[in-house]
């Protein structure tokens, strides 16, 4: 026998000594000869002592360069020596012990796998096997199969399923080979074909054997063998086997006896993994069925609750109450219709798309409950699905991005003719005004000034040669006469429908009673009363007025409080002969000012910081509730609204005090949901009374004093059914949009006849999304009329317990656009109340009525100096409904009626700005009231811009949405936001005129420099836009080459900037400007790809709060929002400096107090924190925000996204969380090619 020469040097470094083994090791893979066979015995025992012992030497052997693994595996390979195989399996097993993940993967890309399982085929074949080896070679496989994404096709084809499975069926009684066996078939049955094929063949039956009732003995095997058995329930194939055999009963008896016996919770595992095997069997309706009729329920609820004092124990609560809810029997919602309780008759349906389908459904279809197994996994039937199923980087392809370059350049072509256009010439008397009749100035125009050329000024579209229109050929006579086609103030007819003659001039009134208000102070209303009060409802004045504004002098009202106004009551109107029963006097409510002495916290408006800026004492406040009143008799709602919400009425002044982001109590899901499961498990202690119902005219209001009072029959309100469930629990269901069977999230309701001291929780049931932002800090808002007439008439975010989940109510297909199994959410919070028998209003977010608006437009009018600002307030066209859509204009008088002066005027660019398309979102007409209420003030900023831009605002897209309650749609049941590309004028006629008015002024080469949609953001903290570029939408699809060859003007990005440099709310890194296929008809993009606009944007507000800058950590409120709408104006401000270089440079002074106009405090505390979209932490229903979060897909139209559970929640929260994994959206910088 020839022996190898080993070196002896003693010196010999360990490195060296494996590098020699091995070397020698190679040398014997190509020597054949019989006589190597001891060689090979020795030189493996070798390389095995070294790396059981030497973590060097097996860093060596699986370093990058080395060829270690490979000579292993090529011996192991070519040798049919047993003990020389047992030394490689040993010798590869200590090295994929010793370190995790890189190693493996060697393993795997040298293909250790195929060379193991062939391996385990010749192996079987000994008779017996050695036990040893296949002790081993299973362990080996348990570790490398899980990083091998192709191990459960390998092992399929070449047969090692059955050889497993079999050694399973043959050493039941040998825990020492069983265990490995058991980890080995727990990976093949990550693949849903093997688990299948396996349960085929005994494998479900042979491990039910294996578990059984508690014992110390064998702990380890039995956590493998459930953790396998779950594994393999997961296919509905073996759920359904485990179900026909009656294991859901024998599972529950053993988790019981479990529970029971490990009083020490040293077997936790164990627990979980029984929970976990009726988890996989639940996910099918045989299994949920027999868990009900096994009476699971009661058993999971009753052991959660005894784990519920021990925080180690929350796994197995978590998982019991995921089983639970899923388990809990579906239930469609007490409601006789999931449509609307309030119908309007369109002027024409459509013949296709959600509303038509709503209007050929025949009564009660929409109702049907879905059983269908939502949690259900799919299954792979072939082995075709199977080889797919690494391609799960696939689920993050984004394939709504636009990629076709030709869709995506901008077309730059009127849809209509100019002969129809000139009926938008109306709405520009700016642009054929001559001002004669007007006392201007009489400033004559420079010496020596050009005459003849017009004024080259900035805007979107081509840059060529201007060419003046029609309605200026008269300008190009040197003279100042020049002739006019309309007077500046006419107000044109409506476009659609005529008003009715019963429609009085609001504005005539209002300036009449503006010179009958009595200044004189006021009293406070004693609270008691305000149990008395009646609604607010729109009837004639009462003869017993004190004044006429309804306040009372101290001489008139002995009886009052003896505490007097501290501030005179400027521009109220107080109406108290709104009030049938009592006659009261209110104090100072309707300010929408802050208090004198806040000067740090104060309205963006009104604190001394803009002191100099809007000189706010010549301001007088908007709210009118007189006006208020007047206006709403003109509104027009389809339920014929007769009464009037009391923070409607007397207003909404911001609080001094900040509300921070609400921090989540541990476990308040799990313990509402335990509180929801109650119900089915003891029916009695459920009162399940209906206490306010809009589709029963007959529901009695409630007498007794222990039952709370609901009402939301008022502009904006929405809240359709109230059921009592427990003493101090409500059940809550929102109103659908009107002509709609869904969008449920907008909320406006009243409550009264509360108790102090008591925590009353309401239930909110039929939510649609599948997260909210109410999982992460934020609170609903509440406004007290007792706190208002203690002169604390503020909306605040009040609630505790908050969490929003998935419940057991199960939406229609037909509102889900054919998918099934979907259910509704709950919005769940608990509130005490300060005031006995108060009246009380929450609401989704600051509530901000059409009739407001027009409030604060007619005031806005009657209070500007015409003498400095050009204002002109009028009706675009007639809703559905027949209320007004306005459109507003605003620049600054010309400086003259000269004829210079004046064709500057005419020249300024123009500032498109919409607002209020979707009714929800409230917080986009605060900013836009932020926005008009900068631009109609005296500051010199204000000024300066006004005669930069001629602005063209239409504050509110959708009157009849925002007046109806209705949370995204017109009346048409349509979002109109997806109707700009071939808009309606007869089912969606404000945004058909409102792109007529666009259209028009591209028909002349002056189409916007900006145009700016506001809008509201339910799921994303911050301000942020979303603007168009070809370039990062190209980007983004991962052709870099083809982005690096578009060239494309980067000033869409420069307004973006400045507000992120100057508005503390406002975020860069949540921006985005990529154009999907699903926005394609969205105004932004609209404007954009038709118009040539090139600063088309969005702008979100958020409805929580900030997670950066100056308001990090707390919610937003009114002050915030109009902040935001006066920092948009200043950015416009520098955008003008920057994109007009010719323009005279703005004073120093006023340059450098631009970042401070508004804020009323100091700049921003930190700098914007850029991070990816994803920035929330996890929780029960988490989701992956996209890009332009409420523009989202219409709910109707199945998406692409996945549910999947993550396991990383299922050791903290529960583990079904519903995760869209939609693809990363744009909201990081854009890469330079």
């Amino acid at each position: 026998m020839i022996k190898v020469k080993v070196p002896t040097e003693k010196c010999l470094s360990n490195n060296s000594r494996i590098v020699s083994l091995l070397s020698q090791l190679e040398k014997i893979n190509t020597d054949s000869s019989a006589v190597d066979i001891d060689n090979a015995r020795f030189v493996t025992a070798k390389i095995l002592h070294l790396a059981q012992t030497q973590e060097k030497t097996r860093k060596e052997m699986t370093a990058k360069g080395s060829t270690g693994v490979e000579v292993i595996l090529c011996t192991l390979e070519n040798t049919r020596d047993h003990q020389t195989i047992l030394n490689i399996v040993n010798i590869l097993n200590g090295l994929m012990s010793a370190s995790g993940g890189r190693r493996i993967n060697v393993l795997v890309s040298k293909g250790g796998t195929q060379i193991l399982l062939q391996l385990l085929l010749s192996a079987s074949k000994d008779s017996p096997p050695n036990e040893e080896l296949m002790v081993v070679l299973h362990s080996l496989l348990a570790k490398i199969g899980p990083k091998d994404k192709k191990f459960g096709i390998k092992a399929r084809v070449s047969g090692a399923l059955n050889i497993s499975l079999n050694l399973v069926k043959q050493n039941l009684q040998c825990p020492k080979l069983l265990l490995p066996c058991l980890q080995v078939l727990r990976v093949y049955c990550m693949n849903s074909v093997n688990a299948v094929y396996l349960g085929k063949n005994g494998a479900v039956e042979l491990l039910f054997k294996i578990i059984g009732p508690f014992s110390k003995k064998n702990t380890s095997l039995m956590k493998v063998c459930l953790d396998t058995l779950a594994a393999l329930l997961k296919s509905k194939t073996n759920a359904r086997k485990a179900v026909d055999r009656g294991y859901v009963q024998g599972l529950l008896t053993i988790y019981l006896d479990w529970h029971r016996h490990d009083t020490r919770h040293r077997h936790m595992l164990i627990r979980k993994g029984i929970l976990q095997c009726l988890k996989s069997i639940t996910n099918i309706k045989l299994g949920r069925k027999a868990f009900i009729d096994a009476n699971g329920m009661k058993i999971l609820y009753n052991t959660s609750q005894d784990c519920q004092a021990v925080r180690t124990l929350d796994p197995l609560v978590n998982t019991s109450s995921l089983i639970m809810r899923k388990c809990f029997p579906k239930n469609r919602l007490p409601l006789p219709t999931i449509k609307s309780a309030f119908q309007f008759q369109l002027p024409i349906i459509p013949t296709s798309g959600p509303v038509a389908q709503i209007f050929s459904l025949p009564p009660e279809v929409d109702d049907v409950v879905d059983e269908s197994d939502d949690n259900d996994d799919t299954e792979a039937d072939t082995e075709a699905e199977a080889e797919n199923e690494d391609d799960n980087d696939q689920l993050f392809k984004n394939d709504d991005i636009e990629t076709d370059i030709n869709k995506l350049k901008p077309v730059q072509e009127l849809e209509r003719t100019l002969e129809d256009l000139k009926i938008y010439e109306r709405f520009f008397p700016e642009l054929s005004d001559d001002f004669q009749d007007f006392d201007l100035v009489s400033n004559e125009p420079v010496p020596g000034a050009n005459h003849g050329g017009p004024i080259v000024v900035p805007t979107a579209g081509e840059e060529m040669p201007y060419k003046p229109i029609c309605i200026m050929k008269e300008l190009s006579k040197k003279t100042s006469n020049i002739s006019l086609e309309d007077e500046c103030n006419k107000r044109p007819t409506f476009l659609d429908v005529s008003r009715k003659d019963s429609k009085k001039d609001l504005n005539n009134s209002f300036l009449q009673t503006q010179g009958e208000i009595d200044r004189s102070s006021c009293f406070y209303l004693n609270t008691d009363v305000v149990r008395d009060l009646d609604k607010l409802s729109l009837q004639k004045s009462s003869p017993n007025n004190h004044c006429k504004n309804g306040c009372v002098p101290t001489k008139d009202k002995p009886n009052a409080l003896s505490n007097s106004c501290s501030k005179t009551a400027q521009n109220m109107s107080c109406g108290n002969h709104l009030f049938d029963k009592h006659s009261v006097n209110l104090g100072p409510l309707c300010c929408s000012g802050v208090f004198p002495d806040d000067d740090e916290d104060g309205s963006p408006l009104g604190g001394p910081g803009l002191s100099s800026v809007l000189d706010t004492e010549n301001f007088s406040p908007l709210h009118d509730s007189d006006l208020y009143i007047e206006i709403v008799k003109n509104t027009k709602s389809v339920p014929e609204y007769s009464e009037v919400a009391y923070p409607d009425y007397f207003g909404h002044v911001p609080p001094f005090f900040k509300e921070p982001i609400l921090e989540r109590p541990y476990g308040v899901q799990r313990t509402k949901i335990a509180q929801d499961i109650e119900r089915m498990i003891h029916p009695n202690d459920i009162v399940d009374r209906v206490v306010y119902d809009l589709d029963s005219p007959s529901c009695a209001i409630p007498d007794e004093s222990e039952v709370l009072k609901f009402n939301s029959k008022f502009e904006s309100g929405n809240l359709r059914k109230a059921i009592q469930i427990r003493k101090h629990e409500y059940d809550l269901i929102l109103n659908s949009d009107i002509n709609s069977n869904h969008y449920h999230q907008w909320f406006y309701f009243e409550v009264s006849g509360m108790k102090t001291g008591t925590a009353y929780r309401f239930n909110i049931i039929n939510c649609e999304k599948s997260n909210s932002q109410f999982n992460y800090g934020m609170q609903p808002l509440m406004y007290s009329v007792q706190e208002a007439l203690a002169s604390r008439p503020w909306w605040i975010r009040v609630g505790t317990d908050i969490c929003y989940y998935k419940n057991h109510f199960s939406r229609s297909s037909i509102a889900t656009g054919g998918q099934k199994g979907k259910s509704y959410y709950t919005l769940t919070f608990t509130v005490s109340f300060l005031h006995k028998d108060d009246v009380c209003y929450f609401a989704y977010h600051y509530p901000y009525t059409y009739s407001t608006l027009k409030m604060h437009l007619q005031k806005l009018e009657s209070l500007h100096n015409p003498q400095q600002i050009y204002f002109r307030h009028e009706v675009l066209c007639e809703t559905l409904a027949g209320n007004g859509c306005p459109v507003v204009t605003i620049t600054a008088m010309p400086e003259s009626n000269y004829y210079e002066h004046v064709y500057q005027f005419r020249n300024r660019p123009y500032i498109f700005l919409t607002s209020r398309v979707h009714p929800g979102e409230t917080n986009a007409s605060w900013v836009m009231k932020g926005t008009l209420e900068f631009l109609m003030g005296n500051s010199p900023t204000a000024q300066n811009l006004r005669e930069s831009y001629i602005f063209k605002i239409v504050p509110m897209l959708n009157p009849d949405g925002v007046i109806n309650g209705n949370h995204r749609c017109s009346l048409s049941g349509e979002d109109l936001n997806r109707q700009w590309q071939n808009p309606n004028a007869d089912l969606h006629p404000t945004i058909y005129h409102t792109k007529g008015l666009l259209q028009y002024l591209a028909s002349f080469k002056r189409v916007p420099l900006v145009y700016c949609d506001y809008h509201g953001h339910s799921r994303k903290k911050n301000v942020f836009m979303y603007g168009c570029s070809i370039k990062e939408t190209v980007w983004h699809t991962n052709s870099s080459a083809a982005s690096c060859d578009i060239d494309e003007d980067g000033g869409y990005r420069t307004l973006p900037k400045v507000l992120s440099q100057i508005a503390p709310a406002f975020s860069m890194s949540s921006c985005s400007f990529v154009v999907e296929k699903s926005k394609e008809s969205t105004a932004r993009v609209v404007v954009w790809r038709e118009l040539g606009v090139q600063r088309s944007y969005t702008m979100e507000s958020t409805l929580c709060g900030c997670d950066q800058g100056k308001y990090k950590g707390l919610q937003i409120g009114t002050k915030e929002l109009e902040e935001m709408g006066a920092k948009f104006c200043v950015g416009l401000l520098r955008l003008k400096r920057l994109t007009s270089p010719m323009e005279f440079s703005l004073p120093p002074s006023l340059l450098d107090i631009e970042n401070d106009m508004i804020e009323s405090s100091c700049k921003v505390a930190s700098p914007t924190t850029y991070v990816l979209e994803d920035d929330e932490p996890r929780f029960l229903e988490e989701v992956d925000y996209s890009a332009e979060s409420n523009d989202e897909a219409d709910p109707d139209l199945p998406d692409t996204a996945v549910d999947f559970e993550t396991p990383a929640v299922d050791e903290e929260g529960f583990s079904d969380s519903e995760v869209t994994r939609t693809s990363l959206k744009s909201a990081q910088s854009q890469k330079e090619c």
